[in-house]
């Protein structure tokens, strides 16, 4: 029996509305592919239309071996493999599993803005359960907020936030104190 490596999660940078194209290109070359989408309306002069489009607009994910990079690099519409100074860095395999997991629950999301601070959590029950993202409030419901370091781009869905556990030290003090009323005020509507 043949072993396959598993290699990393690189995110590509791909030419805006070309998304799906080269995604279909490159699975057509064998490559393992992961292109997040999610469903929004979009305004017409004349209509209104619901459709789906990328979650990380001009951006991809694909497996494969740095080494071998080279037939991604010219597939037509990709423009590079994200990193930091010309040097391609992975995407977190924890990273890729909870967009993964939020796109197999069928929660509705939306892209969100990306945020460094804020108050990280895990997920103790339901879909999403065992992946951590950041808690936040927007317009009265609580959403959390998964993340692609590398692409400082990140996702909101909408949760319960009595499912969350908070992963800050308990050298945050006063902090822990107003998120705790926060949860337990939650709880007990």
């Amino acid at each position: 029996m043949k072993t396959v490596p598993c290699f990393s999660w690189y995110a590509l940078q791909v030419r805006t509305r070309y998304e799906a194209g080269v995604a279909n290109l490159l699975h057509g070359m064998g490559y393992e592919l992961f292109l997040p989408l999610y469903k929004c309306r979009k305004r017409w002069s004349d209509r209104i239309k619901n459709v789906v489009t990328p979650l990380f607009p001009g951006y991809l994910f694909c497996r494969f071996d740095l080494l071998n990079r080279l037939p991604i690099l010219t597939t037509p519409g990709v423009i590079r493999v994200v990193g930091y100074n010309r040097a391609a860095v992975p995407v977190e395999e924890s990273e890729i599993q909870a967009i993964q997991a939020l796109m197999a629950s069928g929660l509705p999301s939306q892209p969100w803005p990306f945020f460094e601070l804020g108050d990280r959590v895990r997920i103790e029950a339901g879909p999403l359960r065992g992946h951590e993202g950041i808690l936040v409030e927007f317009r009265g419901s609580h959403r959390l907020i998964l993340s692609i370091t590398l692409l400082h781009r990140a996702v909101a869905v909408e949760i319960d936030s009595a499912y969350a556990k908070s992963l800050r030290s308990s050298s945050a003090g006063h902090l822990e104190r107003a998120e705790a009323q926060l949860l337990t005020s939650h709880v007990a509507v």
